[in-house]
């Protein structure tokens, strides 16, 4: 299952890699824990994610798990009220792990190769409605934001995410006793710095410190689908 889930998904993001100059960059959330016994095969797939230039992939550890054992050393319950929003949106009643929730609108339960790959494929071939530039002058972003046709309708939000490329520890209780894991693109940071009319063209700044990872989500009320981002690493 393991062979096949990599050949499937390093098939279908070479596709995507592909794709013509311009077309949208894809966004993963992989809801996660470390107290998460069918964890493991989700976070693996990170170490493909990242490897594209046109995937965003992002670890967020929630901690809702913490009560079973072992405290999630990367959780914050900012995390797990962000899944908890995506389920009230989408009309679910109950969060889970492990979760991936693709630029902001479909979800895939657990690692399931076809799914993920496929939802992948279709969200960066689809028209692009927004672009984010952004550039990093010390510890300055400098964000622009430009319209591209018509097609965006409501309230945007522009996200600073920040992230560890990589941390590993050692499990010593719950699921995973025993086990030393790395997880990668762990997320610690998120914040809302503006908001977006979605027409007129806009600069945004805002500060940031040390020299982790930045990345730069522009995405609708709710919350929505992400119209649009950029990384800096």
């Amino acid at each position: 299952m393991k062979l096949l889930f990599a050949i499937a998904l390093t098939a279908a993001l070479g596709c995507a890699a592909t794709l013509r100059a311009g077309e949208k960059t894809v966004v993963v959330e992989l809801f996660t824990s470390q107290g998460c016994s069918s964890c493991p095969p989700a976070d693996a797939l990170m170490e493909k994610l990242i490897r594209k230039d046109h995937v965003i992939a992002l670890s967020l550890h929630v901690d809702y798990w913490d009560y079973i054992g072992w405290k999630d050393r990367f959780a914050s319950p900012d995390y797990t009220k962000r899944q908890k929003a995506y389920a009230h949106v989408s009309g679910r009643n109950m969060v889970y792990t492990p979760q991936m929730i693709v630029n902001g609108t479909d979800q895939v339960v657990g690692a399931r190769a076809m799914e993920l790959a496929d939802l992948i494929v279709a969200h960066a071939t689809e028209d692009r409605l927004a672009e984010v530039m952004v550039e990093r002058d010390g510890n300055l972003l400098k964000i622009g934001l430009l319209p591209l046709g018509e097609g965006l309708d409501g309230t945007y939000l522009l996200q600073l995410v920040r992230y560890t490329k990589s941390r590993t520890i050692d499990i010593t209780k719950g699921e995973n006793a025993g086990r030393t894991m790395t997880y990668l693109h762990v997320v610690d940071g998120w914040e809302t710095i503006g908001e977006w009319d979605g027409k007129t063209p806009l600069t945004v700044e805002a500060e940031i410190d040390g020299d982790r990872p930045a990345v730069i989500l522009v995405q609708e009320h709710g919350p929505g689908p992400i119209v649009a981002a950029a990384a800096l690493d």
